[in-house]
């Protein structure tokens, strides 16, 4: 209903790549080292996947929020870490470069992030302003052609790894939301540092630490969109980041039905195979018809970013939908495999720790519930 047969093609790119590189064997790497390999890295920016829906005159391959919602759920049902760098490129980094990026900044700076040469990072949350962003403390004051930066951002994805960070400062305290600019910042400047990864729960492979910003001079062609308008950025950036991590929750509970359907058909206790077992069969159903549900919000969510229609409260939907149902689905999974569930050896257990983020990051499920309270009763 949603998608063409180009679609359909690249699923099959996506799924025969993802199949091919994240083997049990680099994937305990990864979960071992806490880092993902360049080669692979290498690997996904030239299959494409960093700019799936990135203009083709930028180096993108000139797609739709389909096809990248395509390419997370395969990436994701093979390795969520994975889809993690597939995801920043083309949704909260590559997003406000598209929206309100100029040409030059486009040509610099986007053209390398889908190349896979240079990695960015997207830094609005603050260790006091998480749900509400607009309450941060970071400020940008102006200083002949540049701004003084300075702050502190918490929970940055690939910050120790980035190249560049979009930071959103406020300059001018006395308005709000109404006075937060973003900036390009080079994460080489003077004044600029990272704090200690952090020592995640799951979705290991990609640093995420603090960003310290310490009288940090840019200049203002650095600004990305308007004076002051950074926040109507971020949120229209989040919108499309939302439909990634729906894509995210998607791929990982399919992953989680996979692994515990092969399961039940394995594991005998009684003398016959667990999915005999009513208890066993209803959970299976009960965890199929939710991810489908799941898989047509998200859908949804892309079709109409690509119709250019309203996608806020669709997008606020899925991302909300589709990562509770990912958790309960994980949680069951593991609760099927039993004591073997639990245990390192077995991939539901990672997946399990993967989706838990997924009702946090680019905004909690009580914060999509405010956005759909608030498009309900406008």
């Amino acid at each position: 209903m949603f998608f063409t047969e180009q679609h359909e093609l690249i699923r099959k790119h996506a799924r025969d790549f993802a199949e091919k590189e994240f083997t049990k064997e680099v994937l305990d790497e990864i979960e071992n080292t806490a880092e993902f390999p360049k080669e692979i890295f290498k690997k996904m920016a030239d299959a494409g996947f960093f700019g799936i829906k990135m203009p083709k005159e930028l180096g993108g391959g000139g797609s739709d929020h389909r096809a990248y919602v395509i390419v997370m759920e395969e990436i994701s049902r093979a390795s969520g870490i994975a889809s993690i760098y597939v995801s920043s490129p083309n949704s909260l980094m590559g997003s406000p470069f598209l929206m309100v990026g100029t040409k030059e900044q486009k040509e610099k700076y986007l053209r390398p992030m889908i190349s896979g040469e240079k990695i960015f990072c997207f830094g609005l949350t603050e260790p006091g302003a998480g749900s509400d962003a607009g309450g941060m403390t970071t400020t940008a004051v102006e200083d002949g052609d540049d701004y003084i930066l300075n702050g502190r951002k918490t929970f940055i994805t690939a910050a120790p790894l980035a190249d560049y960070a979009v930071i959103f400062a406020k300059t001018d305290m006395s308005k709000g939301t109404r006075g937060i600019t973003s900036f390009i910042v080079d994460m080489t400047l003077p004044g600029v540092s990272c704090g200690k990864p952090e020592d995640k729960m799951g979705m290991i492979g990609c640093a995420t630490s603090d960003i310290i910003l310490e009288n940090v001079r840019v200049p203002k062609s650095e600004i990305l969109g308007k004076l002051n308008r950074g926040f109507s950025t971020a949120m229209k950036t989040l919108d499309v980041g939302r439909i990634g991590v729906a894509s995210q929750a998607i791929g990982i509970a399919q992953a989680a039905i996979d692994e515990s359907t092969q399961y039940a058909k394995e594991r005998k206790q009684f003398g016959r195979p667990i999915a005999n077992f009513q208890a066993i069969s209803f959970m299976l159903a009960d965890m199929e018809t939710k991810l489908n549900a799941a898989k047509l919000l998200t859908y949804h969510a892309a079709y109409l970013k690509d119709t250019n229609q309203d996608a806020s409260k669709a997008a606020s939907m899925a991302k909300y939908y589709a990562s509770e149902v990912c958790n309960e689905i994980c949680a069951k999974a593991v609760q099927i495999h039993g004591g073997y569930g639990y245990i390192k050896e077995y991939k539901v257990e990672k997946l399990y720790r993967d989706a838990r983020v997924l009702t946090i990051y680019e905004g909690t499920s009580q914060v999509q519930q405010m956005v759909i309270a608030a498009q309900m009763l406008k």
